[in-house]
C-alpha cells in the first residue's frame, strides 16, 4: 500500500474506523492494523454476493456482510474517526444514502474518503455531492495507483449539526 496514502489517516488510541466496500484487501488490512496499533476499532461492511468469511485475515474486525446493493450499511451515530467507502460508491442503487449514513456514524470533524477504480466516477459531481450533504472541503487525492480518491470532513457545528 502506498505510503503517501497511510498519511491520510492520524489513528489516535481508541479510534473506530469503517471500511464499506465490495473487495476487502490491502485498504482492509491497512486499516485493521492502524486499529490494532492504537487500541481502536476497525469495522468492515462487505457489499458482497458470496458470504466469504474473512475472519481469519482479520481477526479483530468487526464485520457486517450485505448481499444487495440496495440496502445500507449499519453503523451507530457519531461513532466513527473515518469511513472509508470503496468500490460502492458507484455500484450502490442510492449513493446519497450512503452520505447520509456516513455524516450520521461520523464523530464531528472525522473524514470520510470514496475511492473508486479510476475513471469510474465524475471527481467534480462527487466533490459536490459531498458538499450538499454537508461534507466540506472535498479534494481530489491521487496517492494510490489505479484508483481516484476524494476526501471531505464532517465539520463541528456545521450542516445537519449531527
Amino acid at each position: 500500500m502506498a505510503e503517501q496514502f497511510k498519511k491520510l489517516f492520524n489513528p489516535l488510541p481508541g479510534n473506530h474506523y469503517l471500511h464499506v466496500t465490495t473487495v476487502v484487501g490491502d485498504v482492509s488490512f491497512l486499516l485493521q492494523e492502524m486499529m490494532q496499533s492504537v487500541g481502536g476499532r476497525f469495522n468492515l461492511a462487505v457489499y458482497s454476493q458470496n458470504s466469504l468469511d474473512f475472519g481469519l485475515r482479520l481477526p479483530n474486525a468487526y464485520i457486517q456482510y450485505i448481499k444487495d446493493f440496495k440496502e445500507p450499511f449499519r453503523a451507530p451515530p457519531r461513532d466513527h474517526d473515518m469511513v472509508v467507502l470503496q468500490d460502492i460508491f458507484h455500484a450502490h442503487e442510492n449513493p446519497k444514502a450512503l452520505l447520509k449514513l456516513a455524516y450520521t456514524t461520523l464523530a464531528n470533524t472525522a473524514n470520510i474518503i470514496i475511492m473508486e477504480k479510476k475513471g469510474v466516477m465524475d471527481i467534480e459531481a462527487i466533490k459536490t455531492m459531498l458538499e450538499e450533504h454537508e461534507f466540506r472541503a472535498p479534494n481530489e487525492i491521487d496517492v494510490i495507483d489505479g484508483y481516484d480518491l476524494v476526501m471531505a470532513k464532517k465539520m463541528h457545528m456545521w450542516g445537519n449539526g449531527l
